[in-house]
């Protein structure tokens, strides 16, 4: 019965960033992700991090993405920046490997 939510997506220009937001109901998890998937290929992983702050990237995303975590909020962060194209995707928040939210459209495009 996790609730997941995120936030945050939209229709941005190449270069531009974004920032998404993920919402757990009631409690916080020790692992928390972004994974992301565009039209006509497999769920990826984009970033994620822990309790203790420890975080793992996508190497297509390193260096241009950072998540963060409030655990006093119950919520963790993607922020992109210098969007390209090639991140368009419908981008979901999970939750200890388990819990998975609705997803957000990010759309890069001129």
């Amino acid at each position: 019965q996790v609730m997941v939510v995120e936030s945050g997506g939209g229709l941005v220009q190449p270069g531009e960033s974004l920032r998404l937001s993920c919402a757990v109901s009631g409690t916080m998890f020790n692992i928390m992700g972004w994974y992301r998937q565009a039209p006509g290929k497999e769920r990826e992983l984009v970033a994620s991090i822990t309790s203790g702050g420890s975080t793992t990237y996508g190497d297509s995303v390193k260096g241009r993405f950072a998540i963060s975590r409030d655990n006093d909020k119950n919520s963790i962060y993607l922020q992109m920046d210098k969007l390209s194209p090639e991140d368009t995707a419908v981008y979901y928040c999970q939750a200890a490997f388990s819990y998975w939210g609705q997803g957000t459209q990010v759309t890069v495009s001129s």
